[in-house]
């Protein structure tokens, strides 16, 4: 039994308050779905760990219906597999290190292909002081004035593109890939 190295991001989750999820009960719960070498990084809901199931698509239903059973609410999850993380961050467009340092690069990452129609319509917009890239299922999203200022943020994103996204910063996805190694 082959175990294949996988990245979940979870949408919309808090450390305390609304929709609170422990990181330490969030790994527990892995490991009792048969996840190994489960880890978390930062409060967000990442988590990395490896499994025998074979497709992405099939990691995020099981997390996703086994945090709706734990811990009663919904968490839309996107999972990646490490070459599929990889790949989105050797994509990305926006490589100025002043940028990455200044932690202004962004990476939100879809849960599906957007419409072209719609694409085409979000491309029409402009964002002062931001730029974006969609390539493939990740919208790449400079802000010059990081991301609490910014416009196109993730649920503007998902509203224009009828998607669900998640957004991370450059040195989280980063670190997220070091952790798979």
């Amino acid at each position: 039994m082959k175990l294949l190295t996988y990245v979940a991001f979870l949408r919309g989750i808090n450390v305390s308050g609304k929709r609170k999820v422990p990181m330490a009960e969030l790994r527990a719960m892995c490991e009792r779905l048969n996840l190994r070498d489960v880890k978390t990084y930062i409060q967000s809901g990442n988590i990395v760990f490896k499994s025998s199931i074979g497709r992405t698509n099939e990691v995020a239903i099981l997390l996703h219906n086994e945090i709706q059973k734990h811990f009663d609410f919904d968490v839309p999850v996107i999972v990646k597999t490490i070459d599929g993380l990889s790949q989105i961050i050797e994509k990305n467009p926006f490589v100025s290190q002043e940028d990455i340092t200044a932690n202004r690069i962004y990476f939100v990452l879809l849960n599906s292909l957007p419409a072209i129609e719609l694409l085409k319509n979000l491309s029409e917009e402009t964002f002062e002081n931001e730029a974006y890239a969609v390539v493939d299922n990740c919208l790449y999203l400079k802000c010059a004035l990081g991301y609490g200022k910014a416009k196109l943020n993730n649920n503007l994103i998902e509203r224009k593109l009828k998607v669900i996204a998640t957004t991370r910063n450059y040195r989280t996805m980063d670190k997220l890939q070091e952790m798979c190694n």
